[in-house]
């Protein structure tokens, strides 16, 4: 049965977005993951991704999408419960922030808003890399996204304190990166550092494989910026315009600062250089116009790039070992996005996404800029206290380390599995007579 709302267009755009962004985690990031870690590790990377693709999605539907996105329960926080029934799921999406309706059913809001919310989990397991305890991970990955995320989420998405305050977090460098960037950092403090010998020899195993996962990246946040006006509008174009113009700007700015620095172009680096780019433009996808893209795409290639190559070389910062640098590429380019969101963003821009701002510094709003700074500061609290607590409550009940045979062999003591090897490959076949 049809029914008068339904925008069959909107609703093909959005679940298209959203299928593109699933893509982003897996195979996306599981592949990026395995090829870019020793080849001991490759499965176990890649399978840290997979399973959270999994367990978020269980949890969003049974508890957590109402706390991210539903009633109030506090200013910064919904109240949990499953929206898992067939009357919740036929009928018409509601965008909390703005305390109006989408052209597409709650099926496709929530399960959009569920690839967002896997990939912030997946992203921060790049810290925890090479010794995590998988048991820890499982039990983690849920208790993480009830108690951080979906705070965040509503924070900022779904008509929260900060959303109310006029912080602006186009579709995520707030709620996402910075959250992920943050929490992995302190993971990644409290869980301990690789062995010495990985830490000091962490070769990828296969670049090219990387690169897959990195090309899927790229291309699937056309999704993840172009999805977030909710409609398949004129907005949704200038956000995935947006979005690459930045990440193409940042991919030849760190190359070239890897050439002045290192004296060579390194892919690995291009490869550091496109995330930032994706990450810095997010907050302010569909806000900033050509111009503002192509400066957030200078300073994310500029930034992070000193960030991770200078000052993560310093005693202070290698006392953590961050496995994939995911604070430099996520927190600190989050944040940068974030501030530059406050600097750059149009009053054209923001009213095109429904927005009542009035733009940013760049229009005279210089409010906008310590607005975004508030919004940071909270996130950073928010993730700092939550993934603290959370990982010494799991260390009670099992260990956050693998145990020293399992980070001596790697796959093949953890899972039984090895990324490339040949079954029977060295084994005593009986001959006749035995």
């Amino acid at each position: 049965m049809s029914v008068s709302w339904l925008n069959t267009g909107d609703n093909a755009w959005q679940l298209t977005a959203a299928t593109v962004v699933g893509l982003q985690s897996v195979p996306g990031l599981v592949v990026l993951y395995a090829g870019i870690v020793k080849k001991k590790w490759a499965v176990n990377s890649a399978f840290m991704a997979f399973y959270a693709f999994a367990a978020v999605l269980i949890a969003w539907l049974l508890w957590a999408y109402n706390m991210g996105f539903g009633k109030e329960w506090f200013p910064f926080i919904g109240m949990p419960h499953p929206i898992a029934s067939m009357a919740d799921e036929l009928t018409q999406a509601l965008i909390p922030a703005s305390n109006t309706t989408a052209a597409f059913p709650m099926a496709t809001m929530v399960y959009f808003q569920f690839v967002f919310a896997a990939i912030t989990l997946i992203i921060m397991a790049g810290a925890f890399l090479g010794r995590m305890s998988f048991k820890a991970w499982m039990l983690f990955v849920p208790l993480w996204l009830t108690f951080s995320y979906t705070v965040g989420a509503f924070s900022l998405w779904g008509g929260g304190f900060l959303s109310t305050l006029g912080v602006i977090d186009y579709s995520g460098g707030y709620v996402i990166h910075l959250s992920a960037g943050v929490a992995g950092f302190v993971g990644a403090a409290v869980i301990g550092p690789r062995l010495a010998r990985d830490r000091e020899n962490f070769q990828p195993n296969n670049v090219l494989l990387m690169l897959v996962g990195a090309g899927i990246l790229w291309l699937g946040w056309n999704g993840f910026n172009g999805g977030d006006p909710y409609a398949a509008s004129r907005d949704a174009g200038v956000a995935v315009l947006n979005t690459n113009v930045a990440t193409a700007m940042s991919v030849l700015t760190w190359t070239i600062m890897d050439i002045l620095y290192f004296r060579k172009p390194s892919v690995i680096g291009a490869v550091q250089g496109m995330i930032t780019g994706l990450v810095a433009i997010t907050p302010a996808a569909g806000v900033v116009d050509g111009y503002g893209a192509l400066a957030i795409g200078l300073a994310s290639g500029i930034i992070p790039w000193i960030s991770m190559n200078i000052l993560g070389k310093t005693a202070a910062f290698r006392k953590v070992d961050d496995t994939l640098g995911v604070f430099h590429t996520h927190a600190v380019a989050g944040i940068l996005g974030g501030i530059m969101t406050g600097l750059l963003a149009t009053k054209a821009g923001c009213a095109a996404y429904g927005l009542s701002n009035p733009g940013g510094a760049i229009d005279g709003n210089w409010h906008q800029v310590w607005l975004q700074l508030v919004g940071a500061a909270f996130i950073i609290v928010l993730n700092v206290i939550v993934t603290y607590v959370l990982l010494k409550l799991i260390s009670l009940l099992v260990p956050l380390r693998m145990s020293e045979e399992e980070l001596l062999v790697g796959d093949d003591a953890v899972h039984g599995e090895e990324a490339y090897a040949f079954y029977g490959e060295g084994e005593r076949h009986p001959v006749l007579g035995d």
